[in-house]
């Protein structure tokens, strides 16, 4: 714990002097988002965000659990809306500094310990790793007000196809609807993008959304311009009931992972995972419905979201489905509105490693932090019963804090880890023995989210787990974790007008 103060204070020391951005829907929309001028001047966008992460990780001697290291990425864009058409080119430049040389162990069960080791073993064994990698490039029609067509490489948010101006559902739909199964990993330094099209087809209270792509790599490798044989197609149906304040979508989605030769992650035995060269296709059907509206003194919410997953597992079958419930009450007649909310989610896991199914819902691409905001768990074989407090002290400050009970749905899987495939030679998702346990940690965690001026923001975050059983027996010494950063987000802009067409 004295080790870790000392790291947290000198992260905190330190972060005064850099400058980073906000890991929010802000970003989606800054990067996503068609210009909103019908002019022609070209906008020239940077993008700054540096983080100082630290962590201690459960314990695996002789090896490092507790360091930390420095994130920095650089997005710098051009964009340009010309009568019909809009356009953007951007270019990412993520560097990692002095990330941990030992902190994978051994003992393959323990594994990275932490994202300081992942960041290590993802970028061959180099602890300052950099690149520079194109990061979108697109062309997009405009047929009219909601109906657009885009093609070329561009993030991907799914969840986030209507923009309601209630902020209470806009909080709800960016924080506990979207990404839960295809988003861009926001969290990480290098981040997800895709190839492909995707088009919107609306009209004020409703919108269409198909998305065919393939996934980049990117996220914990340095390097993100390669394609991966990862490919997704996805089509959902949006509506806003105003009468009711109701905001629900239906969807599908398609996954297709032709990497025969990486090894899959599950509960079979590894000679038979070794074995299984066939490629992994499912297919996604849910819905989700969410409502915020006035009760008493405050505002009421309701959030339900569910899915089932059916296809091939490489030479399994695969039946899976995976469901969340939560509720809240703002109080607005107080100065700050705090905000409770609680809730439940259940993934589910596989029963028996020894037959011919799968069972293991499976989270596809997402941005896993925004469910497991210290990431040392998904939601995969995972059941997660939670409260948290929102609380608004000042305009441009949000504090939240929440408090989580994790355990494993299936003693006979694995605790799974991170969020999707992001190198052609490693499988994405890391799996760790559960030794027939269930019970996983109690989790509990602060934010301050900081806007300090229209262009800086400047955020702080601390989580602590208390592992249990299926941590206990992985990390015998000592089974609790922290994990903290400070990080300063930039944002800057301008516009340049060009010469009428």
């Amino acid at each position: 714990m004295n080790n870790f103060s000392k790291l947290l204070r000198s992260a905190a020391l330190s972060a005064a002097l850099l400058a980073l951005p906000l890991a929010s829907r802000a970003q989606s929309q800054a990067h996503s988002a068609s210009p909103a001028n019908s002019g022609s001047p070209i906008h020239f966008d940077v993008y700054d965000r540096t983080r100082i992460d630290t962590w201690q990780w459960f314990a695996a001697p002789p090896y490092s659990e507790t360091y930390d290291y420095t994130e920095s990425l650089l997005r710098l864009s051009l964009s340009q809306r010309i009568h019909h058409w809009d356009w953007q080119l951007e270019l990412a430049q993520p560097a990692m500094l002095g990330l941990p040389t030992d902190s994978i162990s051994s003992n393959a069960a323990q594994g990275q310990l932490g994202l300081g080791g992942t960041y290590y073993g993802s970028n061959g064994n180099n602890n300052y790793p950099a690149a520079a990698f194109f990061k979108q490039g697109y062309l997009r029609y405009h047929f009219g007000p909601d109906k657009t067509l885009r093609l070329g490489r561009f993030e991907f948010f799914e969840g986030q196809e209507m923009q309601p101006k209630d902020s209470n559902l806009a909080w709800i739909q960016t924080n506990r609807v979207a990404q839960r199964l295809i988003g861009n990993f926001g969290f990480t330094n290098a981040q997800r993008s895709f190839d492909g099209i995707d088009a919107h087809y609306g009209q004020g209270a409703w919108d269409v959304t198909a998305m065919a792509g393939r996934a980049d790599q990117g996220v914990f490798n340095m390097n993100g311009n390669p394609e991966l044989n990862v490919d997704i197609q996805y089509l959902a149906y949006s509506r806003f009931q105003a009468n009711n304040h109701l905001l629900w979508r239906v969807f599908g989605i398609g996954y297709h992972d032709g990497r025969t030769g990486v090894l899959k992650t599950d509960n079979r035995p590894l000679p038979v995972r070794t074995a299984d060269h066939h490629n992994i296709r499912l297919g996604t059907y849910g819905a989700d419905l969410l409502t915020s509206f006035q009760a008493g003194h405050g505002k009421a919410d309701f959030m339900a979201w569910g899915v089932l997953q059916s296809g091939n597992w490489g030479a399994q079958s695969d039946s899976a489905n995976a469901v969340a419930v939560e509720g809240g009450y703002q109080l607005n007649h107080l100065a700050s509105t705090p905000w409770l909310r609680a809730g439940y989610y259940r993934g589910s896991g596989d029963n028996n490693p020894s037959d011919n199914n799968h069972n293991t819902f499976f989270q596809i691409l997402p941005t896993p932090r925004v469910y497991a905001r210290t990431p040392f768990f998904n939601l995969m074989n995972n059941q997660d019963t939670f409260v948290q407090i929102i609380d608004r002290p000042a305009k441009k400050l949000e504090i939240r804090s929440d408090l989580r009970w994790l355990k494993l749905v299936s003693s006979s899987d694995l605790w799974y880890l991170s969020g999707g495939a992001f190198d052609n030679k490693v499988f994405g998702y890391v799996g760790r023995p559960s030794n027939n346990a269930s019970s996983l940690a109690t989790f509990s965690d602060i934010s301050a989210d900081w806007q300090t001026t229209h262009n800086l923001a400047v955020n702080f975050y601390y989580g602590h787990a208390m592992g249990k059983s299926v941590i206990g027996g992985i990390y015998p010494v000592d089974r609790n974790l922290q994990f903290g950063y400070v990080e300063c987000v930039y944002r800057w802009g301008v516009s340049k007008k060009t010469s009428p067409m």
